[in-house]
């Protein structure tokens, strides 16, 4: 079996360039990153043909295995004259782009809701999120449906697939097999069923990587480095390896640096609990 350390990843966010973070990456023994592509030297805009090809080339290079992570902050629940269009245009364009790049899969979310709206809000994003899927099918590229992050209560607006009942909604749905999941487990571990009741419910082998990130259980949302929070790795890793999941993990907190050097406290607490 691949030693964890090995297995675990970096979300770059829009930190570096992409190809300066693949470089990054491969310096720093890392194989798996993240990447945002929404603003500055990432522009989506900006990845023509000829700047995909070559940071294709570096890729290959470095042997790095790259996810595209679309912006949260776009409601994929959009219902409004001509912004309901862009975001169909805006989930394409990452599509398009991640199959010019070669990327493994494109971290996409099922937006947010303002209360009263919530039922209009999740079919308006089941219907995009399908017609999203059916485009990366055509496309031959695949989508990780991610488990968002809970709001208090008293929030005006709430992300959807926060819970496990709400990403149910959106993947049991949608059959594609374009359509697949990203499971974030500090998200899981700030609700009532916690990272337990997620992995008892859903169906692991369509998740296609782990995120990572310390917080306090049922708390706010925080990405704190592993040891800061009351996260149990060691039990989420044991849990993993008792099902039989063997992908990647992806940490997304803090500093590179941070992400690098919680690698092997993470890999000494899967040990701890009993994981080769």
């Amino acid at each position: 079996m691949e030693p964890l350390e090995q297995r675990i990843g970096v979300d770059l966010g829009r930190r570096l360039p992409l190809e300066d973070g693949v470089r990054w990456a491969h310096a720093q023994g890392v194989r798996f990153v993240d990447v945002e592509l929404d603003v500055g030297a990432n522009a989506l805009e900006t990845f023509d043909a000829r700047r995909c090809e070559a940071a294709r080339e570096v890729l290959a290079a470095a042997g790095i295995s790259l996810r595209l992570h679309t912006l949260s902050a776009v409601n994929v629940a959009e219902v409004s004259l001509h912004v309901r269009d862009g975001v169909d245009r805006y989930l394409e364009a990452y599509v398009d782009c991640a199959a010019r790049l070669g990327a493994a899969g494109v971290v996409v979310h099922a937006g947010y809701h303002f209360g009263k709206d919530k039922a209009m809000r999740m079919q308006a994003a089941l219907a995009r999120l399908t017609r999203a899927a059916d485009h990366a099918e055509r496309a031959g590229v695949v989508l990780l449906l991610e488990n968002l992050n809970k709001e208090p209560e008293d929030a005006e607006v709430h992300y959807l697939a926060h819970t496990v009942q709400e990403w149910r909604y959106f993947y049991e749905q949608i059959s594609s097999p374009a359509l697949r999941l990203s499971f974030t487990a500090n998200h899981a571990h700030l609700v009532p069923e916690g990272v337990e009741g997620f992995l008892a419910a859903i169906p692991l082998e369509r998740v296609d990587e782990i995120r990572l990130a310390d917080c306090w259980r049922n708390g706010v949302e925080q990405h704190l480095r592993p040891g800061q929070g009351d996260m149990d790795f060691g039990a989420l890793f044991a849990a993993l390896d008792a099902r039989g999941w063997r992908g990647p993990f992806i940490n997304a907190f803090g500093t590179l640096e941070d992400m690098v050097q919680a690698r092997a406290f993470l890999a000494d607490a899967a040990r701890a609990a009993g994981v080769a």
